[in-house]
């Protein structure tokens, strides 16, 4: 059977709301006995999870991390949908709206990607799509970062990337891609229908070859001194644009 490790409160407290069952056993520490901690225990206890106390060397062995905030999970790892075509083919079931998909080329530092997730959870994107061979995989820090957006958010590590855009075009999406020197400004764009926003690393953007897939490019307006955002920020800017002009359509 295989095993994964979650740590930290958010990334497993969302575990026990959405698959407790899936929670081999659960360690805490046991020198942590405040308000926050006790709610937890309390909400692991009511799902019937398997408790251990454990001191702070073990904690940090188990998560690879002195960062686990007392609370480290070994979980059984969910199914999630392991193809683009598995991803898109589900959607008209199930009535989430046009299809948005968050695609990141070449961000390779795990906290970027644990940021990307959690705002593609929270302006409900359909999936997460990255090169296999130009990014960073699920880790446990990824998942802490995530706060559990790792758990609900498919992410798809495609061999092509290129190839797997001209593939999102076969099921009618656009691509925008995400330039800071396009001539159109993501407020200006309609973002309403089926869509793939693409964003490159931060400092080289993305590849000439991703570019060129685009079906047109926007930028996001910069009004102060820095030139660019962090692409996590940048993320969350274009995904709630999306979901913005999405619910002001519906």
């Amino acid at each position: 059977m295989s095993i994964k490790v979650l740590f930290g409160f958010h990334a497993v407290t969302v575990r026990l709301k959405t698959a407790p069952q899936s929670i081999v056993e659960l360690h805490v520490d046991a020198s942590r006995r405040d308000a926050r901690m006790r709610q937890f225990v309390e909400r692991a206890q009511a799902a019937g999870v398997r408790l251990l106390d454990s001191d702070d060397a073990r904690l940090s062995r188990l998560a690879g991390t002195a960062r686990h905030q007392g609370v480290v999970a070994r979980v059984v790892p969910l199914v999630q949908p392991h193809s683009l075509d598995s991803v898109l083919e589900a959607l008209p079931a199930q009535g989430r709206g046009p299809a948005l998909l968050l695609v990141l080329d070449g961000v390779t530092d795990p906290h970027n990607l644990g940021a990307c997730l959690r705002v593609a959870d929270g302006a409900g994107a359909h999936a997460v799509v990255a090169p296999r061979d130009h990014a960073v995989g699920l880790n446990a820090t990824v998942a802490k970062v995530a706060s559990g957006a790792a758990e609900t958010v498919p992410y798809l590590m495609v061999t092509n990337l290129a190839r797997s855009l001209d593939d999102m075009k076969d099921y009618g999406l656009e691509i925008v891609g995400t330039s800071d020197d396009a001539a159109q400004t993501l407020f200006e764009a309609d973002l309403r229908g089926p869509l793939a926003l693409v964003l490159g690393a931060e400092g080289r953007g993305m590849r000439q070859l991703t570019r060129k897939r685009c079906d047109r490019l926007v930028r996001i307006p910069m009004a102060g001194a820095v030139e660019s955002l962090n692409v996590s920020v940048a993320a969350g800017v274009c995904l709630y644009e999306a979901r913005r002009q999405r619910l002001i359509a519906a």
